[in-house]
């Protein structure tokens, strides 16, 4: 007997609903994912909103372009690869990092940003029990 088949029917047949934490009846983590606004759920107000906040992706595929035309296919997928391998390089997730050599790699270490003094609001400061931080960050919660 084929116990595969037979349970693939089966689930195909009943109805389950999901009891998991991504599932319907899930409650919004306030400690994780922060308070939940309506402006984040609000189309741009400004034309120039939307090309605002990808100005650094924009910038980094003209850089990426114009280096290929210049030095060959070679030097921006070296210079992807070395930002992915700093990217990958972090702190605990409940202690705020710097990410200076990423700045350094591309250029950035000695403008001072917005963010350097006021913080980035992308990155609020959300302190929580470091355990279970950690815990959520393994999978093991």
């Amino acid at each position: 007997m084929n116990t595969r088949g037979f349970g693939s029917q089966l689930k195909d047949s009943i109805p389950v609903p999901d009891f998991s934490s991504h599932g319907s009846f899930e409650s919004h983590d306030a400690l994780r994912r922060g308070f939940t606004n309506a402006k984040s759920e609000l189309f741009p107000v400004h034309p120039l909103e939307l090309s605002e906040k990808n100005l650094s992706l924009n910038e980094d595929k003209m850089n990426f372009s114009t280096l290929r035309n210049i030095q060959g296919l070679h030097a921006p997928l070296k210079l992807q690869m070395e930002f992915k391998a700093v990217k990958q390089v972090q702190r605990l997730p409940f202690l705020h990092s710097s990410n200076l050599s990423l700045e350094i790699l591309k250029g950035n270490y000695d403008c001072i940003a917005f963010e350097d003094i006021l913080n980035d609001p992308a990155q609020t400061e959300v302190m929580g029990d470091p355990h279970v931080m950690m815990e959520h960050k393994l999978g093991l919660l």
